[in-house]
């Protein structure tokens, strides 16, 4: 049997600040009715000032750490679209936090897929015989680049982290991660973007505008795309899985917003009722939305030893990508 990541721990964090529909109602031209019908999303969290994207994600890291029992892995693999600074990575921050000096430790950013381009490396990393032990996390802190007086981002986006341990093991075993369809689309590069604050910016002829380091995303135009290639995607590792949408058990989408996920189930052929949302408490958190959910379903117990569980997720590049596996037994720290 060939060798194989196995997922054996899980963990999630959220900063502590709960911010309602309601406390964007006072700030903002929206209504509680308005955010709700058309994202889905009754509340989300943002981190305190002084906080950052790597206390959230040693937050999650070792909660996933306890749940699989460990104190230390090969190597710690971050993915999030903001990092605490531009250089250097945010990895081996989180790695040395946690005790794990000497681990290998690096970012990834696919926006709201990171955690499945993540996972995929880490599984590859484990397969190849590179490392036996990794800790893939996905950490965001979005509101420090959305524009505060823009109703729409405002209203979806929010702060989190979650995280997973893998260690080597065979494909027959619960938890072991099944092929990962990943891909993209560099045509729809400035969809889902931050226009300045890198080399494109920074060495152009004239200064951004002031809107161009907020977070900016063509709404109407991602949602057909998301669907789509989420669906394709989706297909793809179940044929090579020699399974069908019948047998999934549970369907774990990245969390942009509730009218996405229905979409995504209705077009698989998969019962609603399959399909895992927490996006009505934490809202969309991009690279964090499905380890989160993954953490959160496992809590509440959703997730259950012997499901057959399918992740996928679509986020700015354009990227998108898709794996499966049968959910283990896990403690919870």
């Amino acid at each position: 049997m060939s060798r194989s990541a196995v997922l054996v721990g899980i963990g999630s964090f959220l900063p502590p600040r709960v911010v309602s529909n309601a406390d964007l109602v006072a700030r903002l031209d929206t209504t509680d009715e308005w955010i709700w019908a058309r994202t889905g999303i009754a509340q989300r969290y943002y981190a305190d000032p002084g906080m950052a994207t790597s206390d959230l994600a040693v937050g999650a890291g070792a909660a996933a750490l306890k749940s699989a029992g460990e104190t230390t892995v090969d190597t710690v693999v971050v993915a999030t679209t903001t990092p605490d600074r531009p250089c250097p990575g945010t990895a081996p921050l989180v790695a040395s936090r946690l005790g794990m000096t000497g681990a290998a430790a690096y970012d990834v950013n696919a926006v709201c897929t990171g955690f499945l381009y993540g996972l995929a490396t880490g599984a590859g990393l484990i397969a190849g015989g590179s490392a036996d032990r990794v800790l893939v996390i996905g950490a965001e802190t979005f509101s420090s680049i959305l524009d505060p007086a823009d109703r729409t981002t405002s209203a979806i986006f929010g702060d989190g982290a979650g995280a997973v341990v893998l260690r080597a093991g065979t494909a027959d075993e619960p938890g072991a991660i099944g092929r990962c369809d990943l891909g993209s689309d560099g045509e729809g590069y400035d969809m889902i973007t931050v226009r300045a604050g890198g080399s494109r910016s920074r060495l152009a002829a004239t200064s951004p505008e002031p809107g161009d380091h907020y977070f900016t995303m063509a709404g109407r135009e991602v949602f057909w795309r998301a669907v789509q290639r989420m669906s394709d995607s989706c297909r793809a590792v179940l044929e090579q899985a020699k399974m069908t949408t019948e047998d999934v058990d549970r369907l774990v989408g990245h969390q942009a917003n509730q009218r996405i996920l229905n979409r995504l189930a209705d077009n698989l052929g998969i019962p609603r009722e399959r399909c895992v949302s927490n996006i009505a408490e934490v809202g969309n958190t991009a690279a964090a939305s499905v380890p989160l959910a993954l953490d959160h379903a496992c809590a509440a117990g959703l997730l259950r030893p012997g499901h057959r569980v399918l992740l996928t997720a679509f986020g700015g590049g354009l990227t998108w990508g898709s794996t499966v596996l049968t959910w283990p037994a896990l403690n919870r720290g």
